[in-house]
């Protein structure tokens, strides 16, 4: 895998060297507490850190190399260092190579959407597992290497952690991975160097628009993913592209998708559709019709929303030829996803879910189901995060005043925005259809949690929206830490001592 400066340096036009070009390099790394002797060290600079101030680090370290951008910095004497005009598309086209690109040493399959990535992306898994393959998983709550958990920042990973992540989990014996790929990094084209065998395609609703602006070109966006699979440039076979046609946005993905297609839908006509649905509190049952064949598969996981992803994952499995018989196994005893329509048990006689649901279709989702199974009340807590798209803070807000009894406004990751101007946005929707529900604005969340939980009477539901599985809460200054389940858990206590 070792590469020499000078090879790196020849895949990039207009690049140079200063110093030793055949100098070897063990690894490329943008973080300096990461670097290990013979390390490529790229001074990346962001918003908040500029990555040249970290080149003594670096090189205490064992960097032998500097990439950037800035011909300019003053760099330490017997540094060699690589001068490209473009950081971010340099690493594009070096990492790939550095690691002799991972992702075509294993079957890849990538999930795109608004809602539903984490949970298909587990679902997949499963069956892939239970066929005896061994698989990675890349996505929102964790990087897994068969049972090895590892952390994760983003959704999905910048290249120079990805492709690093992909060759360990190469290294490791994979036969596949399954990743959640966002729209940020298909538009940033953190998946450079990738090859994708097969692509999912969700949903598209309302998310990132202080990122993307326009719907249009958050749409687009995710449409590279199956511009990716239909690249003439692939080495390898087998191409499938898995599209939920309930969903407008579904052609559009179709259209960019060269290969192989398997479609899915409740409403439409489609190559798998789901039929003689039953939605309980325990789970869900339904056919999945596959031509002239059907799948009959009982969940025990719950709501419409589960069906659709239930169905996108076994269009995956199928796609990768994975025998009904095991499809089915697999999904029967399948339980949860962390922090997805979790049931958080304390010896309560009321309800507790935890969801991660934090976009308009995601919160009408959960409630939507909450409803189908409540006997008695819904008590909703929920927030809008800081730094994020503005325009869904009165449309949350609303749909939680409609399809809730009780509604409990609060706080999520304000980060630097101030915690109460969010709130105001999003009480300004919940007023607007509460009617004379009861409705409170809490901007603690812990105190919002113990507030719903207190109101909570027999067979009422609580429905905790927002961060599932996150385990922290990003303010202005810092981060603590911060777990739903947790603080439900402890508000039930409290409450039945």
């Amino acid at each position: 895998m070792a590469k020499t400066l000078a090879e790196l340096a020849a895949l990039v036009p207009d690049s140079y060297i200063i110093g030793d070009g055949s100098l070897e390099i063990a690894s490329i790394q943008h973080d300096s507490r990461k670097v290990t002797q013979g390390t490529l060290f790229a001074c990346m600079v962001g918003a908040h850190v500029d990555g040249h101030t970290f080149i003594p680090q670096a090189r205490e370290k064992g960097a032998v190399a500097i990439i950037t951008a800035n011909e300019d910095a003053d760099m330490p004497a017997g540094v060699a260092v690589l001068v490209v005009k473009n950081l971010s598309e340099a690493l594009q086209t070096i990492v790939p190579y550095f690691y002799d690109y991972p992702a075509r040493k294993m079957r890849v399959i990538g999930i795109t959407g608004t809602n539903g990535k984490t949970s298909i992306s587990y679902m997949t898994r499963a069956m892939l597992r239970k066929m005896g393959f061994r698989v990675g998983l890349i996505g929102t709550i964790q990087i897994m290497i068969e049972d090895e958990v590892l952390p994760i920042h983003n959704t999905t990973p910048d290249v120079v952690e990805l492709q690093g992540t992909l060759n360990n989990m190469a290294e490791k014996g994979m036969d596949y991975v399954v990743m959640e790929v966002s729209s940020h990094a298909l538009d940033q084209n953190r998946v450079a160097g990738m090859e994708f065998d097969t692509v999912v395609f969700t949903n598209l609703t309302q998310d990132h628009l202080d990122y993307h602006k326009t719907m249009e070109n958050y749409m687009l966006a995710k449409a590279k993913l199956f511009d990716m699979v239909g690249d003439t440039a692939n080495v390898k076979n087998g191409k499938c592209a898995v599209v939920n046609i309930d969903d407008n946005a579904g052609e559009v993905m179709l259209d960019h998708a060269k290969c192989r297609q398997i479609t899915y839908a409740i409403n439409n006509a489609a190559s798998l559709k789901a039929e003689n649905i039953e939605v309980l509190a325990s789970g869900a049952k339904f056919d999945i019709k596959i031509g002239n064949t059907v799948l009959p598969l009982d969940l025990k996981i719950t709501g419409i929303f589960n069906i659709y992803n239930a169905m996108a994952a076994v269009g995956a499995a199928l796609a990768e030829g994975i025998p009904a018989p095991i499809i089915k196994a697999a999904l029967d005893e399948f339980e949860s996803v962390p922090g997805r329509f979790e049931l958080v048990r304390g010896g309560q006689d009321f309800a507790v879910i935890v969801d991660y649901a934090h976009t308009p279709d995601g919160l009408e989702n959960i409630l939507h189901t909450a409803r189908q199974i409540a006997k008695k009340r819904i008590i909703t807590v929920f927030g809008c995060g800081g730094d994020r798209d503005r325009t869904k803070r009165p449309i949350m807000g609303r749909i939680a005043a409609e399809l809730s009894d009780v509604i409990i406004a609060t706080s999520d990751n304000p980060r630097t925005e101030d915690p109460q101007f969010i709130l105001n946005q999003v009480v300004e929707g919940v007023r607007e259809k509460a009617g004379d529900k009861q409705h409170e604005d809490i901007i603690d969340r812990r105190e919002a949690i113990f507030r719903a939980v207190e109101l909570a009477e027999k067979d009422d539901i609580v429905v905790i929206a927002g961060k599932g599985h996150e385990n922290y809460q990003i303010l202005k200054d810092k981060t603590i830490h911060f777990d739903d389940k947790e603080v439900a858990m402890e508000a039930i206590q409290n409450k039945i001592k």
